[in-house]
This record gives structure tokens, sequence and C-alpha cells, in this order.
């Protein structure tokens, strides 16, 4: 085979592994790690605008980092930019209306998706919540992952802070971000009564480019895209042809997905699993447990994260395919919410992106071992397929069932 060969090759198929968005070359893409990157970046950019701010986050909190943004975005619209903030009714429920309203006062244009929450439901359509993280600032420069506006330590306590990723994107895919959260916008604000918020305003386009790496932008959402990330994900493991790295707060994946993994240790393909460590909802928590003798039997190595709280929603494969985003493997993000991911194929970035998680691996992972994990107390086991279990039988109450649920999450 003549030489480079190979890299075509791999070239070549990783364009069809971004789902139906596909790959936008031209891009400069820097990764964020935790809010000590990505906090002062999205303020530098806020401080910077001209012309538009749009910010999409699924918590939005009033804490020391919340009241820092919501300055910033008050700086930029007493400056004239059209600042939109789009916020969850779920998931920033404990944002006083009045920091709304102050907000608001100062011009920034403030939206709640889906802002009645009842707690005696789980139809889907309070299950449908808005997850994704998403900055856009004057078609320049745009922010994905999946770190909210909340500060890093303050549910960690003397622990350090939430382990999390994003990614800076300045290039042609800038665009195509600010296509979908300008259509996500208008929609709340005609459905909010709003609809002279939900115009579109001329914002110049950029005149520089970006760089070299190619990447795609995918959501998932409950109309046209409804399996594009769990797609991408699926088609990236069965190309893989070395190693698998996923680290995912929640990773409750369904049987196909289950398979697509065990189907690359067949192939001789290394697969780790970096998963959360610490208790921080119990229920989630046990459930994923549940599935651990499954994944060790099919010579899957796992690893909990106990230096703080594992947030994070990512993987690359082979050094080159990653993604990061608000995306994890379970349910509620594949087959409910509202998401959205980013998908890079660079050997630079793919590269150093797995030296990193390698690295948090060997430094902070806890290996779980198949002998160690058949020997834990049965009440462990019994609690960790209670929890399973409740949390499918919330997905049954909202609404999906085995012929509609095309993630088999049996």
């Amino acid at each position: 085979m003549p030489q480079g060969a190979p890299h075509r090759r791999r070239r070549h198929q990783a364009q069809g592994l971004a789902g139906g968005a596909g790959f936008v070359a031209g891009n400069q893409l820097t990764l964020l790690q935790n809010g000590d990157d990505y906090f002062p970046a999205i303020e530098a950019a806020f401080d910077q605008a001209r012309h538009e701010i749009q910010l999409e986050t699924y918590i939005y909190e009033d804490d020391a980092t919340g009241q820092r943004i919501a300055a910033a975005l008050a700086r930029a619209a007493r400056r004239g930019v059209i600042v939109c903030l789009l916020i969850d009714g779920y998931g920033s429920r404990n944002l006083p209306p009045a920091r709304i309203e102050c907000l608001r006062s100062e011009g920034v244009r403030v939206l709640v998706y889906r802002p009645r929450i009842s707690p005696w439901t789980f139809r889907r359509k309070r299950l449908r919540r808005l997850h994704r993280k998403i900055v856009v600032v004057d078609r320049q420069i745009a922010f994905i992952g999946g770190i909210n506006i909340i500060n890093d330590c303050a549910a960690a306590g003397d622990l350090a802070p939430r382990q999390d990723y994003a990614v800076a994107v300045e290039g042609p895919l800038v665009e195509t971000i600010l296509r979908s959260t300008s259509r996500l916008w208008s929609r709340v604000a005609w459905f909010s009564l709003r609809k002279d918020w939900a115009h579109r305003i001329d914002v110049p386009r950029p005149t520089a480019a970006g760089g070299a790496m190619s990447a795609a932008f995918l959501t998932r959402d409950n109309v046209r895209h409804r399996r594009e990330i769990e797609a991408a994900y699926l088609q990236a493991i069965r190309q893989a042809h070395s190693e698998i790295i996923l680290a995912h707060a929640y990773f409750l994946p369904g049987r196909e997905f289950r398979h697509a993994l065990a189907g690359a240790v067949q192939r001789g393909v290394r697969v780790v699993l970096l998963l959360q460590g610490k208790v921080e909802y119990r229920l989630e928590h046990y459930a994923v447990r549940a599935l651990y003798g499954t994944l060790l039997n099919a010579g899957i190595e796992i690893y909990e994260y106990h230096k703080s709280f594992l947030h994070a929603k990512v993987a690359v494969i082979d050094a080159h395919w990653a993604t990061i985003g608000s995306s994890n493997i379970d349910p509620f993000s594949l087959l409910l919410s509202l998401e959205a991911n980013l998908v890079v194929d660079d050997e630079v970035f793919g590269g150093n992106f797995s030296r990193m998680l390698k690295e948090t691996v060997r430094t902070d992972g806890w290996r779980i071992l198949s002998e160690s994990w058949k020997q834990q107390p049965i009440y462990l086991r019994f609690f960790s397929w209670l929890s399973y279990g409740l949390l499918r039988l919330m997905r049954g109450l909202s609404g999906y069932t085995r012929e509609n649920d095309r993630t088999r999450n049996e």
C-alpha cells in the first residue's frame, strides 16, 4: 500500500462520521477545560462584541459566576449590542426572577425554554429540556460544550472544580452554529409572545479565515435530528482501529451502543470509559453501575473519577476523531433533550485531547476490575438494578415505548 494511504482512507471514512451535518473545513478550534478556561474566554468575547451575543444554557445560577457573566452581558447591552439569553425552565429554575428582571432592565433579552414545570407528570413535554450550552458572538466566534453558567466549585465543596470541557470555534462553522441558535431563539420568542425579538439582525460577516481544522456541528432535537449525535458516535465506534476513550458523567447506553463497544473490543480496539465516581445524583449514579458487569465482561476498561464531580460528555477515537458537547449517553439526552455537540476530525486536536484524557485517567481514575466488582455486596447490586429499573420506568412514563425507542435501551 502506498505511503499515506491509511491516513487518506481514515480521512475519507471520517467525512461520514458527523451524521447528516458533514464536516466543514477551515476552522480554528481551541479546547477549554473547566470554568477556569471557559468563563474568562466567553467574558472576553462579550466585552469585544459589537453587534450580537447569543447565549444558550441549561443551568444559570445566581452565584458569583452567574453574576460575573450577567455583568458582562449587561455591559454589552449598554453598548448597544443585541444580547439574547435563552435558559431552560427546569435547569435554571433557581435563578431568581429579580435577576432576570435586572438583566432585562439593562437591555438583555431573556427568554425561558419551557418555563412551566409540573412535579406531578413524566410526560415528554416536562422531560424535554434545553440542555445545550452554546455561545455565539458577532458571527466571529462560537463556544460549544458541556459547561453551564455556574460556579465550578459550588457543589464540590473542598474538592477540585467539576471536570468539563468546551471548544472555542472560529471559522466557517460559526455560521452553522449561529443558524441553529437563531432558529431556536426565534421559535421560543414567538411562543413567548415576543415576536419583536424573533427577527435576526444583520451582522457583518467576518473577514478573517479561521484555520485548518475540520469540524461538524451536530444537534439532537425532536423533529429532524433525533439521532444525529448518537449515529455519529456509533459510526465512529464501528470504524475505530486502535483506541476509544469516552468520558461521561451519565452513561446509560442502549443495547446497540453497548454492542458497538463490545464489537470494537473483539476487533482488538482498546475501549476505555471514564465515568462519574462521586455520588451527585443517587438514582443516576447507581443505575450506571448496574451495567458495569456487562461492560467489564465485554473487555471494556472502566475507570471512575473521584477527584471531583465529572461533568464531561466527550470522546476521542483513534486520536483524531473527537466530540465535545452537551449530550450524555443516556435516554434523556438521546431521546428527549435538545443537545449540541461538536465533532472534530483533526490529528493535532484529537491527539492533544487524547493525551489529556489519558493523563486524567492515569492520575485521577480508579480502575474497576472485573473480579473485585463481582465481589461487591448483594445489596449494592440490588440497589443498582433497582435504580436502573426506575430510570427505565421514568422513560416509559414519558411516553416512549419499545416501538418508538430506536436506541433500544434494554
